[in-house]
């Protein structure tokens, strides 16, 4: 419990403003939380069927040791929320044969266990030529709209938190971090965090770029559907080695997208569903799967989301005194938001904060 009651303004209502409200709630501090949607918002960056859990990077070791701590986080939300929507069936990952010493030193040197896999053992999947699979067991898929669900259900129980859904967002003073409304209605904090997002831009003057990837959800032949049951989720596969699989499970179907698909965007020129379906027909002519023209093309999905215009990365940027913004997420913004919840604790303790997990 927090030795002195704090008011948290968090403006959006996606992964990582309700994880953010979660901690805070945790820590006694009075929080209001704010979504331009519903609360959860279907319409947010966040909402989807399933999100990868994933932490293994030999080029960056600190960021494996930080993003190995989001599978604890997730599970510790499992816990208190006392409901499940985090499957563990584990990460695989294709690294060549000349990597592989490499790739287990890096896991051994984060204290990632991973053990080594045949890709003959996943006929179903299309592995790239002389590549050995190494699988993560810290990992997996979590059911995102199920937790987000869970997390709201239990946020609107909590006598310290305000949920306000349908609230657009006029301005946030960096400076104060007062948060205000288009009716001249003003709220003040202690601290604010603006997490909403690829809507960032209309908040946060900090140059970004928005990008746009296509997702495509299948239904597998049924002859593969216990099959699929088993697999983990897959990456590191396709003609570049940058298409990934999520597999179906718990009421999921399976999805695959792959970066020669990630393109820079505007969110005011949305494009056409004849022209998506064009992105989705590029996923598909990955080499990913063994027979695709097998499975049913069940939906095609827009995602949006910001990265730094500079670093092409993400970040947790601190404005001003009492304002904090999660302009850009990457890519895995979802599993990396229990860590900058985390980072939003600690500023609210006025604590040091050693690892710098935001990036």
């Amino acid at each position: 419990m927090a030795a002195e009651a704090r008011r948290v303004l968090v403006v959006g209502a996606g992964v990582t403003g309700l994880l953010t409200a979660v901690r805070a709630s945790l820590a006694g501090h009075r929080v209001t939380v704010l979504d331009r949607g519903a609360i959860p918002n279907p319409g947010s960056t966040s909402f989807d069927q399933h999100r990868a859990v994933r932490a293994l990077d030999p080029d960056d070791l600190a960021g494996t040791r930080r993003t190995a701590v989001a599978h604890r986080r997730w599970l510790a939300m499992e816990a208190l929320l006392g409901t499940k929507f985090y499957r563990q069936v584990g990460m695989l990952s294709a690294w060549p044969t000349t990597e592989i010493d490499q790739v287990t030193a890096a896991a051994a040197d984060a204290g990632l266990p991973v053990t080594l896999l045949d890709t003959a053992a996943f006929p179903h999947v299309r592995f790239p030529a002389d590549s050995v699979g190494v699988l993560e067991h810290q990992g997996g898929v979590l059911l995102a709209d199920h937790a987000l669900a869970a997390v709201v259900r239990w946020l609107a129980e909590q006598p310290n938190v305000t949920l306000r859904p349908w609230q657009e967002v006029k301005a946030v003073d960096p400076e104060t971090g007062e948060v205000h409304l288009p009716d001249a209605e003003t709220l003040e904090s202690d601290l604010t965090l603006i997490a909403t997002g690829p809507w960032s831009k209309n908040l946060v003057d900090l140059p970004m770029l928005l990008h746009r990837q296509t997702l495509v959800y299948l239904k597998p032949p049924e002859d593969l559907a216990a099959v699929w049951d088993r697999t983990p989720g897959i990456g590191r596969i396709g003609s570049e080695g940058t298409a990934w699989l999520l597999p179906p499970g718990e009421g999921t179907l399976l999805k695959a997208s792959s970066a020669t698909v990630c393109r820079e965007a505007d969110l005011a020129a949305d494009g056409s569903p004849a022209e998506e379906l064009r992105w989705a027909e590029q996923v598909l002519a990955e080499p990913i799967l063994t027979d695709p023209k097998r499975y049913t093309v069940m939906a095609v999905k827009r995602c949006h989301y910001l990265v730094d215009a500079g670093t092409g990365a993400a970040h947790l940027i601190q404005l001003g005194p009492k304002t904090w913004a999660r302009t850009a997420s990457g890519g895995d913004g979802f599993r990396t938001a229990p860590l900058v919840a985390d980072r939003i604790a600690a500023a609210l303790e006025d604590t040091d904060y050693l690892g710098d997990d935001t990036k």
